[in-house]
C-alpha cells in the first residue's frame, strides 16, 4: 500500500516530463494546417493599389502562385520584405500580398518606402479572407499551384533558408507541371 502511494505520483510526474520533453523538441513555425492539399478559400477583394479593379483566386487559376500575408504594422513583415523582393526578381512565380487589417494609406506609403515586390495586392481590411485561409498572424506565406490548391504554408516571417530550401524548389516543381 506504502509502495503505491509513491508510485502514482511518480508514474504521473515521469508522463509530464515525457510529454513536455516532447513538446520542446516541436518547431513553433510548423503549424499543421488542415488547408495543406486543399483548394484554396475563394476571395475576390479589391486591389490596394488600384482600388476600382478587383483580384480574386479564380483570376490566378492556371499557374502556381504565392500568397503572402502582411500589414504595414507588422515589424516582422518589414524583415522579411527584402526576401519578396528576391523571390519577386528571380521570376519564378506571381507574387500577390494580402495586405492585412490594415489602413491602406498606411500600406501605400510602407510600399513606397521599401519597395513593392507583389504582382497584385489584395486588401482584407475586416479580416475576414485571412480566418479563411487559417491565417494565425501576419506574415505568413502560402505557396497555391495551378489547380488552386494550397501545397504549402510558412508562418512568420520568411527567410534565406526558407526561400532557397522550400518555397523555390516547390514553386519549379509546380511551373514544371504546368509548363
Amino acid at each position: 500500500m506504502k509502495f503505491s502511494r509513491f508510485l502514482i505520483p511518480l508514474v504521473i510526474f515521469l508522463a509530464i516530463g515525457l510529454l513536455l520533453a516532447v513538446g520542446l523538441r516541436l518547431n513553433p513555425r510548423e503549424v499543421p494546417s488542415p488547408l495543406i492539399n486543399q483548394l484554396a478559400p475563394d476571395f475576390r477583394l479589391p486591389r490596394l493599389l488600384a482600388q476600382n479593379l478587383e483580384i480574386a483566386t479564380a483570376d490566378l487559376r492556371g499557374q502556381a502562385w504565392v500568397l503572402n500575408v502582411w500589414a504595414s504594422w507588422c515589424a516582422a513583415c518589414r524583415t522579411e520584405h527584402q526576401l519578396l523582393h528576391d523571390l519577386a526578381a528571380a521570376g519564378a512565380v506571381d507574387l500577390v500580398g494580402l495586405n492585412y487589417k490594415d489602413e491602406p494609406m498606411a500600406a501605400i506609403s510602407w510600399l513606397r518606402s521599401l519597395g513593392n515586390p507583389y504582382r497584385w495586392i489584395a486588401v482584407d481590411s475586416a479580416g475576414d479572407v485571412a480566418i479563411d485561409w487559417g491565417v494565425y498572424g501576419v506574415p505568413e506565406t502560402f505557396v497555391i499551384d495551378a489547380n488552386g490548391i494550397i501545397r504549402y504554408k510558412h508562418i512568420g516571417p520568411l527567410d534565406q533558408n526558407i526561400l532557397r530550401r522550400k518555397i523555390l524548389p516547390l514553386v519549379r516543381q509546380l511551373s514544371q507541371k504546368t509548363g
